[in-house]
């Protein structure tokens, strides 16, 4: 047994050194992308601000209407206006409006970012097999990495607040639409892709004319896990200075709050149904 407690030894004395080597990436980083990240903070900065701005400045009642009328807009359904409504009403009657609207622009501006890079290369990788075989490890790595680790590069790279947030969340929910888009697309039936040759489509006419109104249902479930997803981040994001309703939640953990952490987990839970409600676009088809 002896020489079974020497190849322990000599494994564990031969420490794979991938800890010092991702600091030595994360250090040359810093060093020479500095100006990629100051830009990408820039713009992550306007983005949380507009939206920000847009959900704050009127009266809470109007945006409350507003999320009212976008939900019949969406569903047609009477009831689920109702739900959204007496949602929204309870958020304001426990004083944690601020804090919501703070999640719901990190949620927004997460789903403006995911969407807009996800959608695309999850239509790339649909018509380009290898390119999915070669990517989908690293989706894997993304969405089975600890969500924690995320935050480690972003404060080094972004500092504290809630771009840090806003990019940790975007890394752990991108994968969603990716893999969402790419199976829409890729399962566009072929009859469909032969008729729309045959008739002299084009690549750009068959893909806005067949296969993106074919993969609609799976990018709209793309959508609806995507804002999960950086709902659930909520918390997460508030560990490196993001407002939102994770602060509370974070407050009460340190303090053993039990009412306050009730409170905003709840809010949590009512937000989370309020915009699953809202997105459930094949249910109302």
């Amino acid at each position: 047994m002896e020489w079974l407690t020497a190849v322990m030894d000599g494994l564990t004395d031969n420490k794979l050194p991938m800890g010092k080597a991702a600091k030595s990436v994360f250090d040359w980083l810093k060093e020479n992308a500095e100006p990629i990240f100051d830009a990408m903070s820039t713009a992550m900065e306007w983005l949380i601000e507009a939206i920000l701005w847009v959900l704050q400045t009127p009266h809470p009642l109007i945006i409350v209407a507003a999320f009212v009328a976008l939900t019949w807009y969406l569903q047609r359904s009477w009831k689920t206006c109702l739900l959204v409504f007496l949602g929204f009403l309870f958020i304001l009657n426990q004083g944690y409006w601020k804090e919501t609207t703070q999640s719901l622009t990190l949620v927004l501006s997460s789903c403006v970012v995911c969407m807009a890079v996800g959608v695309p290369i999850g239509i790339a990788m649909a018509h380009r097999p290898k390119l999915y075989a070669w990517t989908r490890p690293i989706l894997d790595l993304m969405q089975t990495l600890p969500t924690f680790v995320y935050l480690i590069p972003a404060i080094v790279f972004f500092g504290i607040g809630m771009v840090p947030g806003l990019i940790a969340t975007v890394i752990f929910v991108l994968p969603a639409p990716i893999r969402l888009t790419h199976l829409g697309v890729s399962s566009t039936p072929q009859p469909l892709l032969e008729a729309a040759t045959a008739f002299g489509g084009t690549a750009r006419q068959t893909l806005w004319k067949v296969e993106l109104p074919y993969a609609l249902p799976q990018i709209m479930a793309g959508l609806n896990q995507t804002i999960m997803l950086s709902l659930s981040m909520v918390v997460i994001a508030a560990l490196v200075g993001a407002n939102g309703l994770g602060v509370p939640v974070v407050r009460a953990l340190n303090s053993v709050n039990t009412a306050l952490g009730f409170e905003s987990g709840f809010i949590i839970v009512v937000v989370a149904i309020i915009l699953d409600r809202m997105l459930r676009i094949g249910d109302a088809k």
